[in-house]
């Protein structure tokens, strides 16, 4: 009876031994899911903050876009109550639209012009020769671009009334141009530390003057960069309302960026549906441009092949 007794009791202790030595549950089953790594709560937390960015930038646009065609327009951002096209047919005029608009072009151009030619001509001794003061000057025109337009715009209203330049078309080209100058130097002096010198060496070989070696070599070949310049002074010059209304009085002569605050009446009230419909024509032409240089925008330096060993 007692070697009986002990056969269950020994094939009992073997089986408890052969479930001890068996592989041990997982804990990690018991979770309910997998906890987000750092770098994915920080690419969500930066998706977040674009998504907030751009609603910034497209609800105002949203805006434009339904108060232009809307029969009764308000500040809110909903669908339209109803479409019309009479708040175009109302500012589609030459006193509303089409002259403003022209002296815009007027000015926002010729200024475009000089100011990026004015840079090409002064980045290129800055970027082609090394003087004692180069940085000195660099650093003060870097210091220029941060004095604010409200701060030099009494001296300058008193050098314009003794000059005679109040109230002219060439007078406030002249202004705006330098105004935008000095970081245009800036800018084009580092596009054109890219292009190398070997090349212009090659074009001063071959008989180029620096002048045709500026116009033929360096300048098309730093194009995105000449189309940055381009862009941002036309830009800055188009939305710019403090300059023209300081320095033209004549309505015939007012750009459309100081004409758009004629949709602002007294006590408070607003055309809403004409300031919108004039906001998309007013920004036609700077979407234009961008559109047209998107390409080179878009490249970089076109050096493939330029430089042989």
């Amino acid at each position: 009876m007692a070697a009986v007794s002990e056969t269950p009791a020994v094939s009992g202790t073997g089986a408890g031994t052969k479930a001890a030595s068996g592989p041990a549950p997982r804990r990690r089953s018991l979770r309910t899911g997998p906890g987000l790594s750092r770098s994915t709560r920080q690419r969500l937390a930066a998706d977040l903050g674009l998504l907030v960015l751009l609603g910034a930038f497209v609800l105002p646009l949203i805006w434009l876009l339904f108060a232009s065609v809307d029969t009764d327009p308000s500040m809110k951002v909903a669908p339209p109550s109803g479409l019309t096209t009479e708040n175009f047919s109302n500012v589609l005029t030459d006193e509303i639209t089409f002259t403003p608009m022209l002296n815009s072009l007027v000015l926002c151009g010729t200024a475009t012009l000089m100011t990026v030619t004015a840079a090409a001509l002064a980045a290129y001794p800055l970027s082609r020769f090394k003087a004692r003061f180069s940085r000195p000057y660099l650093l003060t025109i870097l210091f220029s671009t941060c004095l604010p337009i409200t701060a030099v715009m009494v001296p300058v209203y008193g050098l314009f009334v003794q000059v005679n330049l109040i109230d002219t078309m060439h007078g406030t080209i002249f202004f705006l141009a330098t105004s935008q100058l000095p970081f245009a130097v800036w800018l084009m002096k580092n596009f054109m530390d890219g292009v190398p010198v070997a090349l212009e060496e090659a074009a001063w070989t071959d008989g180029a003057s620096w002048l045709q070696a500026l116009t033929k070599v360096i300048l098309p070949l730093m194009g995105p960069g000449f189309a940055v310049v381009t862009v941002y002074s036309f830009i800055q010059m188009w939305g710019n309302f403090f300059v023209p209304f300081m320095l033209l009085i004549s309505p015939e002569q007012l750009p459309a960026s100081v004409s758009i605050f004629t949709f602002f009446g007294n006590l408070g009230s607003i055309a809403f549906g004409e300031l919108a419909a004039f906001s998309i024509l007013y920004s036609t032409p700077v979407l234009l441009l961008y559109i047209l240089i998107s390409k080179r925008l878009g490249g970089g330096f076109t050096l493939g092949g330029a430089v042989k060993g």
